[in-house]
């Protein structure tokens, strides 16, 4: 039985998701939770549709597990699940009633995942959104764990044309760390700025998978074009170089957060998995941040 399992945690004293021997990671909160559920010996492991990085925030990862039959039979004669419909739905109860006095990460709905469901061959597509306070946004303590701050005045306009140059299927060596036998062609199906209504720059970026801090990259690309440091232009021929490249700063994590994961309808669930499978099979641990 596959259980979906949708997340959110504050990354700040996370580093990253997935589990590493001595250090705190979200995986690692989780598994130790469904540990005490099920046991010690025999607790289902998560696979999660994007490894964010230490830092890294999220309002709605999401995540898989697979129960065998007497994992199942424990969740459904628990007294919790008697009263739903669908037994899964008590897990996300039983895992928050553990991880609570965390306070930074909660399960925000667990569910029987429908056939064919794989949290993360079988997503289309991942949204992250990136904050930026500048000169004009101003600087305000209460934000400065979920937004950047740079100490200058941003172009934002010349920051949407430069992102919007760099939409499409491409090779983003540029933008990414090197992993050995990983890919890095994406397609990048949405990069934009704006302002909200503070002032703050809010970059939206959406693709079928990221690779390793593509998207700080990407949006300390941009943010090298608001300085006036490179041109639109620039950063294409960047991505086009296909290397790796040290013309402007990675940013900080804590600015960055998972917003959406999308997947097909249920009944394109298994395609999409076999599809993306097929063609990330080098990736590693890939489709993540």
């Amino acid at each position: 039985m596959r259980i979906r399992l949708d997340i959110a945690y504050d990354g700040t004293h996370f580093r990253g998701w997935a589990t590493q021997p001595t250090l705190r990671t979200v995986q690692g909160v989780l598994e130790a939770a469904l540990a005490r559920i099920f046991g010690e010996t025999d607790a289902p492991r998560l696979v999660v549709a994007g490894r964010t990085d230490a830092g890294v925030h999220a309002r709605a990862q999401v995540a898989h597990l697979d129960l065998n039959e007497a994992q199942w039979a424990r969740l459904v004669s628990d007294r919790r699940a008697q009263h739903d419909p669908d037994p899964a739905v008590s897990l996300a109860r039983r895992v928050n009633g553990i991880v609570r006095a965390d306070g930074d990460v909660v399960v925000t709905a667990s569910s029987t995942a429908p056939a064919g469901f794989d949290a993360r061959f079988g997503a289309v597509w991942r949204r992250y959104q990136y904050r930026v306070a500048d000169d004009i946004t101003g600087y305000n303590p209460l934000e400065r764990l979920y937004t950047t701050a740079v100490r200058a005045e941003l172009d934002a306009e010349a920051m949407n044309e430069g992102a919007s140059r760099l939409i499409g299927l491409h090779d983003f060596a540029a933008y990414c760390r090197a992993r050995e036998g990983a890919t890095t062609i994406r397609t990048l199906l949405e990069y934009s700025w704006h302002r909200d209504g503070a002032g703050t720059l809010i970059a939206t970026v959406r693709a079928d998978a990221f690779c390793h801090s593509m998207v700080r990259a990407l949006v300390g690309a941009c943010v090298a074009v608001g300085l006036g440091k490179l041109t639109p232009d620039d950063i294409v021929h960047l991505r086009d170089a296909g290397q790796r490249a040290s013309d402007f700063k990675v940013l900080a994590a804590h600015g960055l957060t998972l917003m959406e994961v999308r997947y097909p309808a249920d009944e394109l669930l298994a395609v999409r998995a076999a599809q993306t499978r097929g063609r990330r099979s080098l990736d590693g641990p890939g489709a993540a941040e």
